[in-house]
């Protein structure tokens, strides 16, 4: 573990955290994953690229290195043929994590999620969940996690579910539980998002709040709600896509001008601009979210806008935009007349 302050020592007085996420879909955008399983086989075959990507958002600002291992567990591993491996890219993910929080004085996060089996009445079912949640808490123990993320929950059973194990096996770590809000703001076994946060909160979850399916246009309203609701510190980490009213989640967006569903490999005509996610993050520092980040769709260079939007000053600040040197945009003192306004009028 760290020795640098924990979880809910940061969080203490309204401290807030930053979390990149993401690392599923960014992975798909650089050639090393397959979109459809979304199965983490580059921490076996590429480590280097998990380790380079992990310094990327450290140095972009967050707080939290996240070992990857979201969608490493065994019913996903079994799709692809890989289940022998279950315990292999758990603790080569993990351990690569440790080094580069230990590195930078990070927190490191071990991580559960949806298990893809996990049906509403069904026991047999919730006792392979738990299986599978106990083999990965364990493990994320063993190797050092300073805290427990379990995440992008549709089905609040399965979300308290997660909370359990992380308490029954994760010899005390801390819980960082968070919904991923579907089409509704009714999970699928029929709580209420809000209910179902204040239950995982009393239950003792350290941060409740939401991830990944909607982003920050249909999330916002909903953690509004939470926020009123519950008194602990929220989570908010939204997909970076411009989901609407009418579609509320990234699962349901089309591509522009078309009927054509954007999930997974054409999400990217339907990014939100750096604009947006500068505006989310200062509306979330407005309302009190004290663990803030983003997921699906998220780059350096949108988790340092959260970074800063939230006071903060990373490494990577020194190459924060700067339109002032722009020959053409910029400040007209420092460049030639027929650059500034002859070819602006030119270009528009």
């Amino acid at each position: 573990m760290s020795s640098s302050k924990g979880l809910i020592e940061r969080l203490q007085n309204g401290g807030c955290i930053i979390v990149a996420e993401g690392y599923l879909f960014e992975f798909e955008n650089r050639g090393y994953l397959q979109a459809g399983a979304f199965v983490p086989e580059v921490i076996l075959e590429h480590p280097e690229r998990v380790r380079q990507l992990h310094e990327e958002f450290v140095h972009a600002g967050s707080d939290v290195v996240l070992a990857f291992t979201y969608y490493a567990h065994r019913e996903k591993l079994r799709v692809i043929g890989r289940e022998g491996d279950l315990d292999k890219i758990n603790r080569t993910a993990l351990r690569i994590a440790r080094e580069v929080a230990d590195k930078h004085g990070c927190l490191m996060a071990g991580n559960i999620c949806n298990s893809t089996v996990y049906v509403t009445g069904d026991d047999e079912s919730h006792k392979v969940t738990e299986s599978m949640f106990k083999e990965q808490v364990e493990v994320a123990v063993e190797m050092g996690a300073d805290y427990i993320v379990g995440e992008t929950f549709s089905s609040f059973g399965e979300a308290k579910l997660a909370l359990d194990c992380i308490h029954k096996y994760g010899k005390g770590v801390p819980a960082v539980i968070t919904l991923s809000a579907v089409t509704s703001e009714v999970c699928v076994d029929g709580v209420t998002v809000i209910d179902a946060c204040r239950r995982l909160q009393k239950a003792g979850a350290a941060v409740v709040g939401l991830n990944c399916g909607r982003g920050p246009a249909t999330m916002l309203p909903v953690l509004k709600g939470i926020v009123e609701n519950c008194k602990g510190p929220i989570a908010a980490l939204p997909v970076t896509y411009r989901t609407t009213s009418e579609q509320p989640t990234f699962h349901s967006l089309t591509i522009p001008g078309t009927n054509i569903r954007a999930f997974p490999t054409d999400l990217c005509a339907c990014r939100c601009s750096r604009q947006e996610i500068e505006a989310f993050a200062i509306e979330c520092r407005k309302i009190g979210i004290q663990y803030v980040g983003l997921c699906c769709g998220n780059s350096a260079s949108l988790i340092r806008i959260v970074a800063e939007k939230y006071g903060r000053t990373p490494p990577a600040s020194k190459y924060s935009p700067d339109m002032t040197n722009h020959y053409i945009y910029g400040d007209k003192s420092k460049f030639r007349k027929e650059f500034t306004e002859d070819m602006k009028a030119h270009k528009g």
